[in-house]
């Protein structure tokens, strides 16, 4: 399919680039999306949770009574669950929650998602451009004048860029990433994807590559 790329004030330059149809012509997947974004929400969940056992409350290691002889119940010591202060039986213990997927299925994820915004329409190139100093009013009336100001956004670029990188972050709503860097998370909870028009170009050489 082919994009038309619109520079800084949001015109079009004349240009197209071709974005490869084995990328985002596909027929989206539901399922892979779904497991793709189940993985990356459950890597965030930290998994700290902890409670204290029996061996780590305080409280004195002594019987408190003896065995046999006196009416009541068996006791151990103070620290036994049944009593206020004791430990937990069976309570959480840190863990992570992250699970595996095979390469190939987030690998179909990610292009399913960018399936689904090539045919929503919700992908713009813009020409390649750079900012002397990080200026964050500066790249905001970019994003007005391509008409995606205020929208949930993802500005993919090529790589690392210092002053882009300081100038994205304190826009609402706008998230940057190099290209090597987004996954079907980020590209699903956005409205819009930005791409430079080398990152557009990258995408038809790793096709190529593939």
């Amino acid at each position: 399919m082919q994009v038309d790329v619109f520079n800084k004030s949001g015109k079009a330059t004349g240009r197209k680039v071709e974005l490869p149809e084995e990328i985002f012509g596909i027929e989206p997947n539901d399922h892979v999306i779904y497991l793709a974004v189940k993985q990356y929400q459950a890597a965030q969940h930290l998994g700290t949770h902890k409670v204290k056992t029996r061996a780590e409350v305080k409280g004195a290691s002594r019987k408190l009574h003896r065995q046999k002889g006196t009416g009541g119940s068996r006791k151990g010591n103070i620290r036994n669950p049944l009593y206020k202060g004791g430990g937990t039986i069976f309570g959480p213990k840190p863990h992570g929650y992250d699970f595996k997927l095979n390469r190939k299925v987030k690998d179909l994820a990610k292009m399913s998602a960018l399936a689904y915004k090539a045919k929503e329409n919700a992908i713009v190139v813009v020409e390649d451009f750079n900012m002397e100093t990080p200026k964050t009013k500066e790249l905001m009336s970019v994003l007005s004048n391509l008409n995606v100001g205020g929208k949930k956004t993802l500005f993919v670029l090529p790589e690392y860029n210092d002053n882009l990188y300081l100038s994205l972050r304190n826009v609402p709503k706008v998230t940057g990433a190099q290209l090597a860097d987004i996954n079907t998370y980020d590209i699903i909870n956005s409205d819009v994807l930005v791409f430079t028009e080398n990152v557009a170009k990258l995408f038809n050489e790793e096709e190529a590559a593939a």
